[in-house]
């Protein structure tokens, strides 16, 4: 826009009047644009004054006949739109003109009835001015486009406008017609000022619109229910042009006005045809055809993704509902049911306006009808109960959402008044159906039993619930919306219904079936949720629903919620509900020892062929089907979180309860089910939330008193209650070394009721001795853990500089005494040590005199050596998982007796039998797991195991190493996946620490060498090859010089040469060979050997120069 503009008509005139002949005469782009760009130069009041000059030229371009490109007319139309935004239209005549000539360039040449096919810029153009003219229009002249004569006029406009918004693919034209409609209904909602009808120019309008209200209808509701990608703002305007249209025709004002047309039909000719009468019996047929449309519509845009469209579905109910309430008396119900549905929304802003509307729709039906609203509100709650199971059977996701919505939207706009609809019992029965129906569960995934929790979980905390919560799958839905707006109608019901009547009630059909199990409890656990006033939006009304709170308290009386609670749990508890079987049971003799396996025969027998996996025994068939058993998972589950939630609801009330409640819920956390033992931690944690404890460690130890005393009782009625010892490895996981004096009783009793049943329980008691030392390591991890770390500081300790003459002098000592010289000459230093007393006398240091007296064991030292008792008899168990966890049982009891090495050894000495025939003749499952053990002995008790691995293990170990190293270098990927290749590699990652550990002499460490030297071929398996360095890297700590002779020996990099020549020059067998599959892995390890031995050197030299 120019910096000044022409004020003076005159000048104005004189300046604009070249561009608007020469427009004339030639019809260009470039002079249209020129006279545009002149446009701009003048004022709006002069240009005012010269409309009619200006507009001529460019009216003159459009009518000019012939064809005409495209950008020409869109140049002029931009013009057009430029001066009439700017001005206004007086004229009825002008006004006419431009909108029949807007028509024609909108509409085709050869079928009027349809747009023309132009360009997108082009329709985007003509609209654009339509739009302009219609505000251009000033007074009351507007108002004669709805004049009966105008009826074809008005209607080719409208046909067009429509067609442009079914049809057209561009968004923008689609929303600029929908503006051009708005606008010509004067209900335009843009920022302008706009001329507001009076009561009859509204009823011309209404009357002239009521022709075209057929076509209307059903193009918009085509564009609304249309493609989701025609994007959100066209939705929003087809919805907005839909309802303000009928609200201006269908307008119950206007209705009963209806009849007094003031032109006859006769003087209207053929158009007289066109006009619509609108009588009652006219308003009734168009208000059924109406709701028809409106439930489309209502379906369409109720679950919309795009929450501008759901408010403008309220924006529709409460428009409707405020103007055409009586006309509309047949679409009351859904318009009530999409203000309902949205009251519920995620939106806010939606759930405002919806809350607002409901509002207004209350207060004017309470100075109407009194109580008509809550009566019209009660049926449809009773009518969609009714329907709901078969809604949520037959509709997709998006909606059940908003069914489920409007349900709960009753229940809150009802309130209090929900109470007064289930004292019916046939309301009550068909909710409650309908809640059974919809809440049933899929228990069909083979995950749910495969998920087992072998390791205790360790203390969560709040953040980890929900991680740990499994998720829930439904029959007939999917989405976890529609599972939290079931949660929210059963927390309604529960909040304003009675509590007594409802929990009996879901009870009945609790006990009815096993089918309605699992959702009546679902159903329980939120009633008490909602009782108690947790987790529960609420509208409250009393003429005024417009306020939405969250509730925190529940003004029901703590005891009755107390009262219901007791009843719920005393039935979740019971033994036909609570011991239900969640694993295929499996007793102790049916893993009895299998013929030899093939990993087995790798370690015994002098030849092999390698590894052929045999396929497991197949057992005996189950009478409980998978089904049933993710039912009782399930069943459990729910349970455990319904025990949770109450204690949540009752707060410090629950502390009464932890007598009944705690001891089922630590029985399942041991469960071996993973969706059970989660559960029952979550709740764990909600107990501790509810009754003020810190963690579940602090749950456990306060009630330590009676749960023990329940485990002692019920540890002697296995029939009755066969899961306490789960109960006590629960509590050793969830406490800490405090509890262990209080436990040493109830540790005796197991150990001797394992005694007792060695052959039935022995797996069960096991895992709780398992539970039990790993506590005991966790509790006294840093005296455990000292022997350790001294023997391996020992190791690590860089090796001193070789004193070549001492060394001799040492050598000649030792031979001289073991060829007996020198072996009677008494030693100096004991001539001088004083007799021992054979017996010694009572004093205060006891210890010190009397050496013979044993000092008093620590108590975990004691349970240790008491738990690897049993264990020595229980490695030869008949039972694969027996011994499998029984190993793990021995690692950890060697953990704990380390710190005292006086017990600790004479336990391995009477162990190491049976240990030996796990490594060298058991199942290829236990065989890795004692080798694991056996490395675990060698690193707490070092020499002692020297001469028995040396003799008893290494030479299997070492032979079976050698016979299956061929195997495994030829094998495919899939060898990687075989017990042979597991095996292999474990003992090649052990044997090098070992091997440390024990201080092996040379010839053991020779045949480790020989054994693992073909595990450097580039051809075996990666892991076992990056196995096989680190063995060579342990060597390499404990004689350097064997282990470089060796690696030479296979491949030497470089010929040496002696360093005088009266020594014989060095031959390897190595030198001079051709590069192969060894060469890669021992050329790196010589090259490490090489650079240790460089920094060794390194450090004589700076020894010697300080």
């Amino acid at each position: 826009m120019a910096d000044h503009q022409i004020d003076d008509p005159k000048i104005a005139f004189a300046y604009l009047r070249p561009s608007c002949v020469l427009l004339t005469k030639e019809p260009t782009l470039s002079n249209v644009e020129a006279l545009s760009g002149h446009l701009r130069a003048v004022s709006d009041g002069t240009l005012q004054l010269l409309q009619d000059y200006v507009l001529f030229p460019l009216r003159f371009v459009l009518k000019t006949p012939g064809p005409k490109r495209e950008g020409l007319i869109q140049a002029s139309m931009e013009a057009m739109a430029y001066v009439l935004e700017n001005t206004c239209v007086h004229s009825w005549s002008t006004l006419r003109d431009l909108f029949s000539e807007l028509c024609l360039c909108l509409c085709s040449p050869t079928d009027p009835g349809k747009p023309a096919p132009v360009s997108e810029e082009l329709k985007l153009a003509v609209l654009r001015c339509f739009i302009a003219l219609l505000h251009s229009a000033y007074g009351d002249v507007v108002f004669k486009l709805y004049e009966p004569t105008m009826l074809p006029g008005l209607g080719a406009s409208v046909s067009l406008f429509l067609a442009l918004a079914e049809q057209e693919k561009s968004r923008e034209v689609q929303t600029a017609s929908l503006k051009c409609l708005l606008s010509l209904f004067m209900q335009c909602d843009c920022s302008r000022t706009h001329k507001v009808p009076e009561k009859n120019e509204k009823y011309l309008l209404g009357s002239a619109l009521a022709t075209f209200l057929p076509g209307i209808t059903r193009a918009l509701s085509q564009v609304i229910s249309g493609d989701v990608r025609q994007g959100h703002l066209v939705a929003v305007k087809a919805l907005r042009v839909w309802y303000t249209t009928i609200g201006l025709v269908m307008d119950d004002d206007q209705l009963q006005n209806a009849g007094q047309e003031s032109t006859e039909s006769s003087e209207l000719g053929r158009v007289g045809e066109l006009v619509v009468k609108r009588t009652p019996s006219w308003s009734k047929t168009t208000a059924k055809r109406l709701a028809l449309a409106l439930q489309n519509i209502i379906s369409c845009t109720s679950a919309h993704q795009h929450w501008r469209v759901r408010l403008e579905l309220v924006n529709l109910s409460d428009y409707l509902l405020t103007y055409c309430s009586k006309s509309l008396d047949e679409c009351t119900g859904p318009l009530l049911e999409a203000l309902v549905g949205a009251i519920n929304d995620e939106e806010p802003r939606v759930k405002e306006r919806c809350i607002a509307a409901l509002d207004r729709v209350a207060r004017r039906n309470q100075s109407n009808c009194g109580h008509a609203l809550k009566d019209v509100l009660s049926e449809n709650l009773h009518s969609l109960s009714s329907m709901l199971p078969r809604l949520m059977r037959t509709t997709d996701d998006k909606r059940k959402l908003f069914v489920l919505n409007v349900f709960l939207g009753y229940l809150k706009i009802l309130g209090p008044q929900v109470d007064l609809v289930l004292t019916s019992a046939t309301h009550l029965q068909r909710i409650s159906k309908a809640l059974m129906q919809v809440l049933e569960m899929d228990v069909t995934d083979v995950r749910i039993i495969e998920e087992r929790s072998f390791t205790p979980l360790v203390d969560i905390g709040p953040d980890a619930l929900e991680t740990l919560y499994q998720r829930k799958y439904f029959l007939y839905f999917t989405d976890d919306k529609i599972f939290s707006a079931l949660k929210q109608i059963c927390r309604m019901l529960g909040h304003h219904g009675n509590l007594y009547l409802l929990v009996d009630h879901f009870l009945d059909l609790y006990r009815e079936s096993s089918a309605y199990r699992k959702q009546s409890a679902l159903v329980l656990n939120e009633l008490i949720t909602g009782a108690a006033g947790l987790g529960i939006e609420s509208v409250h009304s009393g003429g005024d629903i417009s306020k939405l709170k969250r509730l925190e308290h529940s003004t029901m009386k703590n005891e009755d919620l107390k009262s219901a609670v007791m009843s719920i749990i005393e039935e979740y508890i019971s033994l036909n509900n609570w011991h239900l079987p969640t694993v295929l049971q499996q007793s102790d003799g049916e893993l009895q020892e299998t013929p030899q396996s093939p990993v087995s025969a790798i370690l015994c027998a002098p030849e092999g062929n390698g590894l052929q996996l045999i396929p497991t025994s197949s057992n005996a068939p189950r009478s409980l089907t998978l089904h049933q058993l993710n039912s009782n998972i399930w069943q459990i589950c729910l349970q455990l979180e319904g025990i949770g939630s109450f204690a949540l609801a009752l707060g410090v009330d629950f502390r009464l309860l932890l007598m009944t409640s705690l001891y089922p819920v630590l029985e399942k956390a041991g469960d071996e089910s993973l969706l059970v033992s989660q559960s029952a931690l979550c709740t764990m944690q909600n107990l501790c939330v509810a009754c003020n404890y810190h963690s579940p460690k602090e749950l456990v130890i306060s009630n330590a008193d009676y749960l023990l005393n329940d485990i002692s009782l019920n540890l002697g009625r296995p029939s009755i209650h066969p899961h306490a010892p789960r109960v006590l490895g629960v509590m050793f996981t969830h406490s800490d070394a405090d509890l262990l004096p209080l436990v040493v009783d109830v540790v005796q009793d197991v150990l001797t009721a394992l005694d007792l049943s060695y052959d039935q329980r022995s797996l069960e008691f096991c895992t709780v001795l398992q539970s039990l030392m790993k506590a005991l390591v966790r509790w006294f991890q840093s005296s455990a853990k000292a022997p350790r770390q001294h023997s391996a500081l020992a190791h690590n300790q860089k090796p001193e500089l070789l004193d070549l003459r001492q060394f001799l002098l040492d050598y000649k000592k030792q031979k001289e005494l073991a060829q007996g010289i020198g072996a009677d000459e008494e030693d100096p230093s004991s001539a001088d040590m004083p007799p021992i007393a054979p017996g010694c006398e009572e004093g205060d240091n006891v210890e010190e005199q009397c050496p013979d007296v044993k000092p008093e064991l620590p108590v975990h030292i004691s349970v240790a050596k008491d738990v690897m008792e049993r264990c020595i008899h229980l490695l030869s168990h008949p039972s694969l998982g027996v011994r499998l966890k029984v190993l793990d049982i021995v690692e950890l009891c060697v953990y704990v007796l380390s710190e005292t090495e006086d017990e600790l050894l004479p336990m391995v000495h009477r162990c190491w039998p049976a240990l030996l025939h796990r490594l060298t003749n058991d199942d290829p499952l236990a065989i890795p797991r004692a080798f694991r053990v056996l490395c675990v002995l060698g690193e707490t008790c070092g020499d002692f195991l020297r001469k028995r691995v040396s003799k008893e293990v290494l030479p299997k170990l070492t032979s079976a190493l050698s016979r299956q190293a061929e195997t495994s270098a030829r094998s495919g990927l899939l060898y990687t996946h075989t017990l042979a290749y597991k095996l292999q590699l474990a003992v090649l990652q052990g044997l090098g620490p070992l091997c440390e550990r024990l201080d092996l002499v040379d010839s053991d460490l020779d045949h480790i060498s020989e054994a693992c030297i073909s595990y450097l071929s580039c051809r075996q398996p990666v892991r076992l090859q990056e196995a096989c360095l680190s063995v060579f890297r342990s060597l390499m700590q404990i004689d350097p010089d064997a282990c470089w002779f060796t690696l030479c020996e296979v491949h030497c990099p470089e010929a040496y040469e002696p360093p005088h020549s009266s020594l014989f020059p060095v031959k390897l067998r190595g030198l001079n060979r051709q590069r192969n599959e060894y060469t890669d892995n021992v050329l790196r390890l010589l090259q490490e050997l090489q650079m240790s031995e460089n920094r060794t050197q390194n450090r004589v030299e700076d020894k010697s120069r300080d």
